[in-house]
């Protein structure tokens, strides 16, 4: 019985029935190094809750259940019991489901050590919760008896807690975090002003980054000069097309000018000097954090109106989206903004008959960003012609409006507003319907079912989701349940999306944009088959 001497009973109890909940099935499949760290987390979690309800039962001096000491040392343990074989069977039946998600979305299925290795991996993080927990008991009590010799033993109490949380959140917060991201904004400013090999400046001259162009080679950073470099040339889209013309992309680096205004100015006069505003589509596309714009959406609308298209981007961070939401997550919205107020005054000005139909693009905070990088009320007047946001994060804006207050009978995952009108939604299936037309001014949301970064909200810790209930998106398991706290873990998880295949998850694929553009925008004279030879086409460009 030393387990039971060591640990709470109650809260090994508790954490055995989070640890196996949490092997459960949620949006998209787990590896077994990620699922340890999930069980591992569930585990400390449902621990403690159990020691806290021990500590409170005491606390309020609350009666012990009149049972005798050789039943009580009976039912502890039989709970351990109850524990190593609730873990151990939900071990087993763990790979089943697990497998269940891989079948949905193509998937080999698990196989070999993933039990074991779940089950170590889980082991090491709780015991490392376990230790810091200790570590911050002893804290307390080491103030609290120096205290209470001065003063009254609670006060004493809430003076050890406030110094052992300040001296943890000074550790984690103020030393490990602050190197964390001093380290990774290092890697990652080198990685941006390194030019990879085969990317160079582009021959033609007159082309962004080319010997005529306001922008260098140099300024445009890693992912503008892939942006810049690997999409298709008029020769590829008159092989799929027919006929075909050069696209037009701009991408106006970090470090090409001081203030994201002045970005905004440089991208306008490189827009001029290229002369983008003759094409017929005019795409201004928000990058994510790293300055990485999905080369599946930009590649199709150029395929889609055979070249006639121009695409411009400023970047404003060289770091992933997340860290560069953690530093400062004004530096995007600011960007944002700027150039689109830049663009659009300009556009606004010019003859209505003969300027480019004008369209939004943003990716994940893309999205994000480029939906909040105007208000409605300065366009209302003289409107773009719309917008395509793929996997906008966390249900923010229009989207938690649209969504919350969706037409009755229309799945969250798939709703539809106001008969259509305006916004509409899809998926790598389809989608974009409506009961009214669709007017002038276009608003298209994609959005894969299966998308944890669209459907995370901190509201599912104790509310079950509403694309939960069934009808459910194809691509979400039937055995995924609600669970009070595991299902938020489970959904934090599954924001690590290294292991989603193309077309799941919070990956986006060609094929999906091919439905997006077409709906949104009605590109003309495209057969099922010269569709399809535009999507074999696609699958040869990189997707990242």
């Amino acid at each position: 019985m030393r387990l039971s001497k060591t640990f709470s009973v109650l809260g090994l109890l508790l954490g055995a029935i989070f640890f196996a909940l949490s092997l459960t099935p949620s949006l998209i499949p787990r590896s077994p190094f990620m699922q340890g760290v999930l069980a591992g987390t569930a585990f400390t979690f449902g621990y403690f809750i159990g020691v806290f309800v021990h500590w409170l039962w005491n606390y309020l001096e609350l009666p012990d259940i009149p049972i005798s000491h050789g039943v009580r040392k009976l039912l502890k343990r039989l709970a351990l019991v109850a524990c190593v074989s609730l873990i151990f069977f939900f071990l087993w039946r763990g790979v089943h489901w697990q497998n269940s998600v891989r079948a949905l979305m193509g998937m080999q299925p698990v196989t070999g050590a993933g039990p074991f290795t779940v089950g170590s991996m889980a082991l090491l993080i709780f015991l490392i919760f376990w230790g810091m927990g200790k570590g911050f008991r002893r804290i307390i009590r080491i103030v609290t008896e120096h205290l209470a010799r001065h003063i009254p033993d609670r006060v004493a109490l809430l003076v050890g807690l406030l110094v052992a949380i300040g001296l943890y959140w000074g550790i984690l917060n103020g030393v490990l975090l602050n190197a964390g991201l001093q380290t990774v904004s290092f890697i990652y400013e080198k990685h941006d002003r390194a030019i990879a090999e085969g990317m160079k400046a582009p021959e033609d001259p007159d082309k962004t980054g080319g010997a005529n162009s306001l922008l260098s080679w140099d300024s445009v950073g890693h992912q503008g000069r892939r942006f810049l470099t690997l999409g298709p040339t008029a020769e590829d889209i008159r092989g799929v097309a027919g006929l075909g013309r050069e696209p037009i992309r701009v991408f106006v680096g970090l470090r090409a000018a001081e203030t994201s205004m002045q970005r905004a100015f440089l991208a306008l006069a490189e827009l001029k000097r290229v002369n983008a505003f003759e094409r017929e589509i005019l795409l201004i596309a928000t990058p994510t954090g790293a300055g990485w714009v999905d080369p599946g959406a930009v590649n199709t609308l150029e395929f889609l109106y055979r070249g006639d298209v121009a695409t411009v981007a400023a970047q404003y961070s060289y770091l992933p989206s997340p860290i560069a939401l953690l530093t400062d997550d004004q530096k995007g919205l600011v960007s944002a903004r700027a150039l689109f107020k830049v663009i659009y005054e300009y556009w606004e000005d010019l003859p209505v008959d003969t300027r480019p139909r004008l369209y939004l693009f943003g990716l994940s905070l893309g999205a994000q960003l480029s939906e909040d990088s105007f208000d409605f009320y300065d366009i209302i007047d003289d409107p773009i012609d719309g917008a395509l946001w793929a996997g906008p994060p966390f249900g923010t804006g229009i989207w938690r409006t649209i969504t919350d207050n969706r037409d009755p009978g229309t799945p969250a995952w798939l709703p539809q507003f106001k008969g259509g009108e305006i916004v509409r939604f899809g998926n790598q299936y389809g989608g974009y319907l409506g009961q009214e037309p669709w007017g002038r001014f276009r608003i298209a949301f994609l959005q894969h079912a299966s998308d944890p970064i669209v459907f995370f909200d901190l509201r599912w810790m104790l509310q079950k989701p509403d694309w939960m209930e069934r009808p459910r998106g194809p691509d979400v398991s039937p055995d995924l349940q609600w669970f009070p706290i595991v299902t938020m873990l489970q959904l934090i998880a599954d924001l690590n999306l290294g292991i989603a295949p193309l077309e799941f998850g919070h990956r986006y694929s060609p094929d999906g944009y091919v439905l997006a553009w077409m709906a949104l925008t009605e590109p003309p004279d495209w057969s099922e088959e010269e569709l399809k030879h535009l999507r074999d086409k696609l699958k040869t460009y990189p997707v990242r």
